[in-house]
């Protein structure tokens, strides 16, 4: 716990030093109020009978989802949760993930998503360096991570939610798990009286965390305030409509609106899938989720269909194009979905088209932003267009300074202004990414390359380090070398995105074997099943002879680009011309 607050401090001191508004800031506007637990209690009081929630065939009204948030955040206290400690979640989409997340906010603590794909030492890699006391996951989940006792010494609670496994894994798959509880038995026994921690006067530091895999190849923790995170990324305001003024506002928009019905297709432990999912709960609409473990375009349509959804959210081609393909020469289909948004990567013109063949009045909504800059810009033609973005968004030269429209050179992507407070722990990364210009300015680097049209609307070049976007997963291309080169079969290798019709980028390997016949793509890839999410094991495995290397000894990407069929960034971050993110 001490040294959780030891590394919040460092964060916030870290972030004034380098230009961050500080507490005094915070406070203008009514800002310092905009808990997202305490919307949530807002919003809950102005709409208590709507549907918040629902998986198809469970629901929760506002009041419902209110009241489990103060339940379980009542829970935790009871169970040695202190203000300000930090709770990780692990399990798909589900209506429990989203009352958790509410619930860890109610007792004024951070929660820390986890990714479901992530294998068991990844898990213990984010919940180490986020130093979480506590862990809400679904048993299966939790059997993976604990399995044979915790390695976890920070661990001291976990409450189990029921996914139809075991009713108790700690006898039937040997699970260690510190201080186990189950999620139902937790919300029945505790009080139903608000604990309000998290909606008490004094609340101008309350945080975020949010981990995403970056750019350096391991997850960092991105440290928002929460007033900073709802201005940048949750709220919605007609065109022409000031900002909330605080709470009590965007609960009367919220009461004032017609309730829109939103698909979630998107992971909630991502940020495109949970912020959509809490800007629709701030707007009073419902959020609708599939509770499958893989995607199945047939089942999303009739999900779709049955829960009369409004706007359906995904995570750009890998789900946008089996989706107009299964509607394609079905306009009748789905009559109340009038909005396709995306986030996370952007859709490629030929599946923007694809739908706009299904449904020529549909809007889509191609969203452009990142866990540390928030929602930055859109996009919603049908060709490739350049993003519209907001005021605190520009193209930045060498020296921070932002490049004119209509200018022919390419500068790096940037936000100012209401931007997080750094990563968490790691005031060196923070350094790189939240510089601060020479007239005082703090910016966050999205690591992206892009122009200024001259009407100001800015197109996405591509990333300006070896990240490879695949499925709206976020692939550190280093981290796939170091382990293809641990197999003994491999003397050499360099790992690319190739393009993909699905994914829009695929992990490919291209490797030199040991000697011939010491290595096939089969072995290979189960190797790294061992070591990597499943989502980071190549798919494609290129042998050759030897890996060429530029004059100074580093591995030619351009060469290994070429070889796989796309244009990779060189590793020294040239911008990459296809877009993509």
């Amino acid at each position: 716990m001490k040294e959780t607050a030891k590394r919040i401090a460092r964060a916030r001191r870290t972030a004034t030093a380098q230009g961050g508004r500080g507490r005094a800031d915070a406070r203008r506007d009514g800002d310092r109020r905009l808990t997202l637990a305490g919307l949530l209690r807002a919003v809950a009081a102005a709409v208590p009978e709507r549907t918040a929630l629902t998986d198809g065939s469970r629901s929760r009204t506002y009041a419902r989802l209110d009241e489990h948030a103060d339940r379980l955040a009542a829970h935790l206290a009871a169970s040695g949760t202190a203000p300000g400690s930090h709770v990780a979640i692990l399990g798909g989409n589900s209506i429990e993930w989203l009352e958790a997340f509410f619930g860890v906010l109610r007792a004024g603590a951070v929660p820390v998503n986890l990714n479901q794909r992530y294998i068991r030492t990844e898990l213990e890699q984010v919940m180490a360096d986020s130093g979480a006391t506590a862990l809400i996951a679904e048993r299966a989940h939790a059997a993976r991570l604990l399995e044979g006792g915790s390695r976890l010494p920070a661990l001291r609670h976990t409450v189990l939610v029921d996914d139809g496994g075991p009713p108790c894994f700690r006898e039937e798959r040997g699970v260690g798990a510190p201080g186990a509880a189950d999620y139902a038995d937790a919300l029945a026994a505790a009080p139903s009286a608000s604990v309000a921690v998290a909606d008490r006067d004094a609340v101008d530091d309350a945080r975020y965390l949010l981990y995403t895999g970056g750019t350096t190849g391991r997850p960092k923790g991105v440290l928002w305030s929460q007033a900073d995170l709802f201005r940048a990324a949750l709220e919605r305001r007609g065109r022409g409509h000031p900002r909330a003024s605080g709470p009590e506002e965007v609960a009367q928009r919220a009461r004032d609106r017609s309730p829109a019905r939103l698909l979630v297709l998107g992971p909630l432990m991502h940020a495109a899938g949970q912020w959509n999912a809490l800007s629709a709960l701030f707007a009073g609409g419902t959020v609708v989720l599939s509770s499958d473990a893989g995607f199945d375009a047939d089942r999303v349509v009739r999900l779709a269909e049955a829960e009369r959804v409004h706007t359906v959210q995904v995570v750009g081609d890998a789900m946008a194009r089996p989706l107009a393909r299964r509607l394609a020469g079905e306009p009748e289909r789905c009559p109340e979905l009038a909005v396709l948004t995306s986030g996370g990567t952007p859709l490629t013109p030929a599946v923007r088209r694809m739908w706009r063949a299904w449904r020529p009045a549909i809007v889509i909504n191609d969203s452009y932003g990142g866990s540390e800059t928030g929602v930055c810009g859109a996009a919603g033609g049908v060709d490739e267009a350049p993003f519209t973005v907001g005021a605190s968004v520009a193209v930045l030269d060498e020296r921070l300074r932002p490049l004119p429209p209509g200018s022919d050179r390419i500068g790096r992507i940037a936000r100012t202004g209401r931007i997080p407070l750094g990563y968490y722990g790691d005031p060196e990364a923070t350094a790189r990414t939240f510089p601060v210009d020479p007239d005082g300015r703090r910016w966050v680097l999205s690591g992206d390359f892009g122009t200024v049209a001259a009407d100001g609307g800015v197109t996405l070049l591509g990333r300006g380090s070896a990240v490879i976007n695949t499925g709206g997963e976020k692939v550190f291309a280093e981290e796939v070398e170091s382990v293809v080169k641990a197999h003994p079969g491999v003397a050499d290798a360099i790992v690319v995105g190739a393009p993909d019709d699905v994914l829009g980028r695929r992990v490919a390997a291209i490797v030199a074997p040991v000697a011939q016949g010491a290595l096939d793509a089969h072995g290979l890839r189960r190797h790294c099943r061992r070591h990597l999410a499943g989502f980071k094991v190549p798919r494609s495995v290129h042998l050759v002879d030897r890996v060429r290397r530029t004059a100074v000894g580093k591995q030619d990407y351009r060469w290994a680009a070429g070889l796989v069929g796309t244009d990779s960034p060189s590793p020294l971050g040239a911008p990459r011309p296809d877009g993509g993110r």
